[in-house]
């Protein structure tokens, strides 16, 4: 295919980062810039040649703006096939468009900034979407640039080779239309009115590739949501090096339990579970408890603080050794005490806040499994008790604490705490004995004053013969097994108070 070179460029656009430079660039080299409203006004300003585009089409922009890119002599000069075209262009009056340089209006700035609904609905782009479709369809001889970081190498490659080769608009054409499917994606987000809707578009973006995935010979990247409640993503790196896609996956299970607590608390994850949690009046000693709950598995851990990170917690931490450190913020003297650790990942995010409800995503082969996110919030007054012996107030507060951990293990899950702080865990297990085997092993033995929590029901009293013979007296879980009555028997039996919750909490 023979290469055309660049003589016009249509140039409208919201973010105008590096626009005067590369509008600078193109006018040196001899194109011709045709613009509308606020982007004519800029360049115009700046003593660039610019065109209007009401000039081009004899109309000026109409309806508050709606109207003015939508005419043939723009769409038919960048739509037009260059060989079969020809006559109908001029015979039209149709000047050739060869380079399309357009991004949006900025609608999910205005979500995320909750502006009124007839700002956001006016931040809809109509004129744009249809401008870089129609370039990108075009590829074979219109080059359509989104975003201002290929100027650069657009503007290298027309100084180099006077054109810009197929290959080069193949890749602009791609971006694109991601660019529009993101673009409305979200518009369709913000007015669905269905949870589970017929069509379902996701719309995120490149947030930085990652060294590899879970095994090095896996590669990866993170990619973030345009607007949505504060989230790991939005933590400010102090210092370390750049999080592995395990490290992601490590501190979002940190992030996501700590939440749980008002109190001062403290999560250490380690591959994916909490190896220990603890929570305190103040957040040195919940750390401190934390540590020595699993000192063995915390090492080269995730941990996770919803206070401000001390410096006493620092100087301990610095004889240690840790992936990451999540907290709302850090002491200035933490942080001199943490740089003798380069490699620690301290990551600050101040807006700690209760989630929200939302819909989460896992997927599957061929396919994609949509969820709401996990609410349910458990208190004292939702609990029934259905053994003789009833646990007294201390120990429904620790069994309170105990259910919020045992929320965010892997399934099969069982935690053993006592005094807000975790003793043993027991989780990812095939069958739920063997989770409270591995709870109560790891929890050590004195456990007359511990509690137990199960993450669903117990199919069988062998569990309830565990329990008890480790010394444990009090037991939260869902309820609802066939032998729920066989359960209550056996913790009669033993003189184990039980609560039930009504709802299981499994995380798979």
């Amino acid at each position: 295919m023979t290469e055309f070179p660049v003589k016009t460029a249509l140039i409208s656009v919201s973010d105008k980062s590096g626009l005067l430079e590369f509008a600078k660039n193109l006018q040196s080299l001899g194109i011709k810039i045709i613009s509308t409203g606020g982007t004519a006004e800029t360049l115009k300003n700046a003593g660039i040649a610019v065109s209007f585009v009401s000039e081009l089409t004899g109309y000026p922009e109409l309806m508050e703006g709606r109207l003015k890119t939508l005419h043939p002599k723009i769409h038919g000069g960048i739509l037009g096939k260059r060989d079969e075209h020809a006559l109908e262009a001029k015979q039209h009056e149709i000047e050739w468009i060869d380079l399309v340089v357009v991004n949006l209006y900025p609608f999910a700035k205005k979500v995320q900034a909750q502006a009124p609904y007839h700002e956001i609905i006016e931040n809809i782009d109509i004129g744009g979407p249809a401008m870089i479709r129609s370039a990108a369809k075009n590829m074979n001889w219109v080059s359509v640039i989104v975003d201002p970081k290929d100027y650069a190498s657009t503007i290298d490659e027309l100084k180099h080779n006077k054109v810009i080769s197929l290959a080069s608009r193949k890749k602009l054409a791609a971006k694109a239309f991601a660019h529009t499917a993101c673009y409305d994606a979200l518009i369709a987000e913000y007015l669905n009115q269905e949870k589970f809707p017929q069509k379902l578009s996701l719309s995120f973006e490149l947030q930085e590739l990652l060294r590899y995935g879970e095994n090095p010979q896996q590669q990866a990247a993170i990619y973030h949501h345009p607007y949505k409640e504060s989230c790991l993503l939005a933590a400010k790196q102090l210092q370390g090096k750049t999080l592995s896609y395990n490290n992601f996956v490590d501190a979002e299970a940190a992030f996501s339990c700590v939440l749980e607590f008002d109190k001062p608390a403290c999560v250490i994850v380690k591959h994916a579970n909490p190896c220990a949690v603890a929570a305190a009046a103040h957040i040195n000693e919940a750390f401190n408890q934390a540590w020595q709950a699993d000192s063995q598995s915390a090492f080269g851990g995730i941990i996770a603080l919803n206070r401000v990170c001390t410096k006493a917690i620092a100087a301990f931490l610095n004889t240690v050794f840790i992936e990451v450190i999540i907290a709302p913020a850090f002491e200035p003297d933490a942080c001199d005490i943490l740089s003798a650790k380069p490699n620690y990942r301290l990551l600050a995010l101040a807006d700690i806040a209760a989630p929200k409800p939302a819909l989460v995503y896992k997927f599957i082969a061929g396919g994609l499994l949509v969820q709401d996110r996990d609410m349910q919030s458990i208190a004292a007054d939702d609990l029934k008790v259905v053994t003789a012996v009833k646990p007294d107030a201390r120990e429904i507060q620790e069994l309170l604490f105990a259910w919020k951990v045992v929320k965010h293990l892997k399934s099969n899950a069982i935690a053993v705490t006592e005094n807000q702080s975790t003793l043993g865990l027991g989780c990812g297990q095939v069958s739920r004995i063997d989770a409270v085997k591995m709870a109560i092993e790891k929890a050590g033995k004195n456990l007359q004053k511990a509690v137990l929590a199960s993450d669903g029901f117990f199919p069988f009293r062998d569990n309830i013969d565990v329990i008890a013979k480790a010394g444990i007296k009090a037991i939260i879980q869902p309820g609802g097994s066939i032998k729920d009555q066989e359960i209550i028997q056996a913790c009669d039996e033993y003189g184990i108070g039980m609560l039930l919750t009504g709802v299981r909490c499994f995380n798979h």
